[in-house]
């Protein structure tokens, strides 16, 4: 079973990426995250969310 809500760990492992990108990326907005006191937590359907996007982006940008 999938956690909705993920760890910044456990969204570098999804995502494969350093858990500073993660850190780095949340902090400026790049990444759809919720501060609860002093963890950072992210939703699993809001990442795959924001990768569809990010990923329709990149395609839109090529084909120019």
């Amino acid at each position: 079973m999938q956690k909705e809500v993920m760890t910044v760990s456990e969204v570098a492992e999804y995502l494969r990426v350093n858990p500073q990108t993660v850190y780095r990326k949340a902090k400026v907005g790049e990444l759809p995250a919720v501060r609860i006191g002093r963890a950072i937590r992210f939703r699993r359907s809001e990442l795959d969310a924001w990768m569809k996007e990010s990923s329709s982006m990149l395609v839109g940008a090529g084909s120019r």
